[in-house]
């Protein structure tokens, strides 16, 4: 039996425990039989984002409480896109690690 991908992370190592399916990767725990409404947010260019999706920086992002800048065209995966004002992509940003980012200041790479 195939269980599908994790909806956050796309990880195709879920195990399933009781009615539950879990992803080791990400800690995701869902009902497969319980329909999950998809958050999603728009890059500049008008691009649906999604968990999974690969993005890079449209501009240059100073990151609030450290001296750190990140360059436009830095490469980045995301996590998780959460329903939110600001800040809606949970992302892995490559050289600076995880951190949350606004959807209008990336693109899909």
């Amino acid at each position: 039996m195939s269980l599908p991908p994790c909806p956050h992370c796309q990880s195709e190592y879920v195990y399933e425990d009781q009615s539950l399916l879990i992803c080791p990767e990400c800690g995701h725990e869902w009902n497969p039989n319980e329909v999950e409404e998809e958050v999603s947010a728009k890059d500049f260019n008008g691009t649906p984002l999604v968990a999974g999706d690969k993005i890079t920086l449209a501009k240059d992002l100073k990151v609030k409480g450290s001296s750190l800048v990140l360059k436009i065209g830095t490469k980045a995966v995301i996590r998780h896109v959460k329903d939110a004002k600001d800040h809606q992509l949970d992302c892995k940003v490559d050289g600076a690690g995880e951190m949350m980012l606004t959807a209008q200041f990336v693109k899909k790479a």
